[in-house]
């Protein structure tokens, strides 16, 4: 549909594009559409400079300045066009909620298993999925979710915070 179409920008838009390129602090990203489109005008007996050519000038592939002439197309209104889309799902949720971290530092503040001397991140990671806290967690998480609140499974005081040690005045 838009490769056959060609981009005829009114003398605002270009104006207004323009201006949107050159002046102010902007997103990259936005700014390369803005670029891409400038480039593919026709209007006022311009040529429009070739997919290969605009590919050099703002460093995206052909495919990408093809994405960009569909979108402005579809999008049709230039203030929505230069605007970062929004996302429609949220990213994925974290796995690690408040609750499961207070399970994990309960646990590890709990003798370690029969035939073990101390608990271990890999330890802690498998009974927490045993105990169904989680679906599953790595020892990286279970890592992380200790070193947040200063955890020490290898400190004289195993299965307590460490105490900072204070200097008397």
């Amino acid at each position: 549909m838009a490769k056959h179409m060609k981009v005829v920008l009114t003398d605002n838009q270009r104006t207004r594009l323009e201006k949107f390129t050159n002046n102010g602090v902007r997103s990259t990203h936005i700014v390369k559409r803005a670029t891409v489109i400038l480039e593919l005008d026709t209007a006022n007996g311009r040529k429009a400079s070739s997919r290969i050519a605009i590919s050099n000038k703002v460093n995206l592939s052909v495919t990408a300045i093809s994405d960009i002439k569909k979108d402005w197309f579809a999008i049709g209104d230039l203030d929505t066009f230069l605007q970062r889309k929004k996302r429609e799902t949220p990213p994925v949720e974290t796995k690690i909620t408040g609750d499961v971290q207070a399970h994990i530092i309960a646990l590890a503040c709990t003798p370690p298993p029969e035939g073990c001397q101390r608990w271990t991140l890999q330890l802690l990671a498998n009974k927490s999925v045993e105990l169904k806290f989680v679906d599953s967690i790595s020892d990286v998480s279970v890592g992380t979710v200790l070193k947040k609140i200063n955890f020490s499974l290898t400190g004289t005081n195993i299965g307590v915070f460490r105490l900072n040690k204070v200097q008397n005045l």
